[in-house]
């Protein structure tokens, strides 16, 4: 009862409400054009719902033109059947500082959720690692006004490629990885701090690249060093750290803040971090992505068959090419009928066929060795042989000639 009243007076103002079960309610009010007004905030609590424009462009954007979109609109990670996520411990100075987190815990009972409800996206495996005297590469700028470190906003991208021949997780991975660090600046560059491009720090202290993970600096307390001697005893906020990387992992996977309408009160995802009608919104993107992945690997196999005129397809590939089609015309149909969970199933064999058939083995090599490059290949082979045989039949021709032209004995 208590929790009603205080909705009730939060909702005193309000005129719609969005839930996280796929439940919004508009609020009525007594005037004589009410109906259009409720209509107006039903298309307003619907468009930020369901599947907008931004959110389209995002799931496209590998198929447009690279100047039609800002990076924002390519940060989303593109469809896979399987992603791994590594959680990384950075401290570059275990002299002075003996830090520890519960990883474990904290992907028990805040990832996981998160990756439960995201379970029918893909399959995911989840580990942790601690690196030890491993820095970022970038030398920080000190700040004589605040006695502090920071990076400025220009330097972030050249953090990554340095750090990254230290994890050692992508190398050997089928699928697309997703890395989270959290770095504890050493005592000669603490406290550090991140800056944003207009100079001001970062209020969360961290940064995430699109399609490869997030970077957290966590900063030590400056009391600690004066209560104890070297090294100094760290124990991580996992849930302050939990909480940027859940956000960050979000906004990895194409799933932003909706646009709130005014005077909307907004219920935010559960423990599981996700609405039901963000996974709808998710699932909606993904198979478009499918579809259109698919469907440009169709159409490249059939522009190949058209240049290549002396091409053989096999039966198998001839197989997966109509599983493929079967399967882009089922999803479609799934889409236009509302059942998510299928259409994005049904996308996702329809890539997998496509690409079968385009990544035959019995198609590449005429792939790679097209007519052109088979004459270039085999002239150096055969114009050794030629020559004496075109001067054979040179001098054949002339010898022939000459009889010809030879006068007849008469008697």
């Amino acid at each position: 009862m208590k929790r009603r009243l205080c909705l009730g007076a939060v909702c005193k103002d309000r005129m719609s409400y969005i839930g996280p079960k796929r439940t919004a309610v508009v609020r009525g009010i007594m005037h004589r054009e009410a109906f259009n007004i409720i209509g107006r905030r039903i298309i307003q609590v619907a468009q930020a719902m369901s599947l907008t424009e931004d959110v389209l462009a995002a799931a496209l954007a590998d198929h447009l033109p690279e100047d039609k979109w800002s990076s924002d609109k390519r940060r989303p990670l593109k469809s896979s059947l399987g992603y791994e996520i590594t959680f990384s411990l950075l401290n570059p100075d275990p002299k002075s500082h003996d830090v520890y987190w519960d990883i474990e815990g904290a992907v028990r009972r805040y990832v996981r959720p998160f990756l439960n409800a995201l379970s029918a996206v893909g399959n995911f495996s989840v580990d942790s690692q601690i690196l030890y005297y491993a820095v970022l590469g970038v030398n920080p700028r000190f700040d004589p006004a605040s006695s502090s470190y920071y990076l400025a906003a220009h330097s972030l991208p050249h953090v990554i490629n340095p750090v990254e021949s230290r994890l050692g997780s992508s190398a050997a991975s089928l699928y697309p990885v997703l890395n989270f660090l959290l770095y504890v600046p050493e005592l000669a560059h603490s406290p550090l701090y991140i800056q944003d491009k207009d100079g001001a720090p970062v209020a969360t202290n961290a940064f995430h690249s699109p399609r490869w993970g997030g970077i957290m600096v966590y900063n030590v307390d400056p009391k600690a060093y004066n209560a104890s001697e070297l090294p100094v005893k760290v124990e991580v906020d996992i849930v302050r750290v939990m909480e940027v990387f859940l956000a960050q992992l979000r906004l990895l996977f194409g799933i932003a803040q909706p646009q709130v309408p005014p005077k909307c009160l907004f219920s935010g995802p559960q423990s599981e971090g996700l609405m039901a009608w963000e996974l709808d919104r998710l699932l909606w993107a993904r198979s478009v992505e499918n579809l259109a992945t698919a469907t440009t690997t169709l159409t490249s196999l059939a522009q190949l068959l058209g240049k290549i005129s002396n091409i053989v397809i096999k039966d198998d590939v001839a197989s997966e090419v109509y599983k493929a089609v079967a399967a882009v015309q089922k999803a479609a149909e799934e889409l236009a009928s509302g059942h998510l969970a299928s259409a994005f199933v049904a996308s996702q064999e329809a890539v997998t066929s496509s690409e079968r058939a385009f990544f035959d083995p019995s198609l590449l090599h005429l792939l790679y060795f097209p007519d052109d490059q088979k004459f270039a290949i085999y002239i150096p082979l055969f114009l050794p042989m030629a020559v004496p045989i075109l001067l054979s039949l040179v001098k054949i021709f002339l010898e022939t000639r000459k009889s010809w032209k030879k006068p007849e004995k008469t008697d």
